[in-house]
């Protein structure tokens, strides 16, 4: 057995907060320079081109690439052999999420309730955890800080199996379609497909945690992946809206079984600022 103090933790999280809102991976920054050197539009080349130069100050200056700084999003798998030790793991999580957004002087944007009671909980506290427990003694840690423009746009649809590959596809595309420049585009699209209503849209969370523009491992998603990016990209919605060739940088799509009569399909938008880091404990 392995043990892992909520201090560390803390510190770990605290760290990533900072990094994933000052330092856009270069995973996405690489599909960017792609998607400047594809548009044909003017506007659509002088928007991506300030996007780009954007990305460089904020990691040169040591600021926030967006305002929206966000609600924190976290993947975490905990190892089997590891025990954590100094108190609870949510609670260091959130303590490093506090920590972050207070020392790194990003904007705090959580509220304590969702309907009756919005009042701002000053810290950006709690984050959104998902824990995953897995064999080995390591503990993984992913930040997604994830914005209001484009998490508004998200949809769920419980698809009849009748619909099949065909009706999927098109909700896809459809729901890229009603968000238009709402995300701020060019986006990452996440999409998840099968388990239950609430499983496909953590799928489509993950889908979005992937390396940007890599491709599913199998074959017959990695074409749909292929052809939904060709197709959002045919919409002209273009770089922040205002037209253009490239709408999407990537689709990304994780599956796993469902019941034999539901087909339910989680639509999760990135903005180009997909903003993703994470650390191995």
């Amino acid at each position: 057995m392995r043990e892992i103090s909520t201090r560390t933790i803390t510190d770990k999280v605290r760290e990533l907060c900072i990094k994933a809102a000052y330092d856009l991976p270069e995973d996405v920054e690489v599909l960017l320079k792609q998607g400047l050197e594809k548009e044909e539009s003017d506007f659509g080349k002088y928007s991506l081109d300030k996007i780009i130069k954007n990305v460089s100050l904020a990691r040169h200056d040591n600021v926030p690439m967006c305002q929206d700084t966000g609600i924190t999003v976290i993947l975490v798998r905990l190892g089997q052999q590891v025990k954590i030790v100094g108190g609870s793991m949510t609670e260091a999580i959130n303590e490093g999420v506090r920590q972050g957004y207070t020392d790194g002087y990003l904007r705090k944007s959580v509220v304590a309730d969702p309907l009756l009671n919005r009042v701002n909980t000053g810290d950006n506290t709690p984050a959104v955890i998902h824990t995953e427990v897995v064999e080995g003694d390591e503990l993984h840690i992913q930040i997604l800080p994830k914005g209001a423009g484009s998490e508004n746009m998200g949809a769920v649809k419980m698809c009849k199996p009748s619909e099949g590959i065909e009706g999927v596809m098109d909700f896809i595309v459809d729901s890229v379609t009603n968000a238009g420049g709402n995300p701020c585009p060019p986006i990452i699209v996440g999409v998840g497909i099968g388990g239950t209503m609430d499983q496909c849209t953590l799928l489509a969370k993950k889908a979005l945690a992937r390396h940007a523009g890599s491709s599913h491992p199998e074959q017959g998603y990695a074409e749909m992946e292929q052809q939904l990016l060709e197709r959002i990209n045919r919409l002209g919605i273009g770089p922040q809206g205002f037209g253009g060739r490239v709408t999407a940088l990537a689709v990304h799509i994780e599956t796993f079984p469902t019941h034999i009569a539901m087909l339910p399909v989680c639509v999760t938008l990135n903005c180009h600022a997909a903003r993703h880091t994470e650390a191995t404990l």
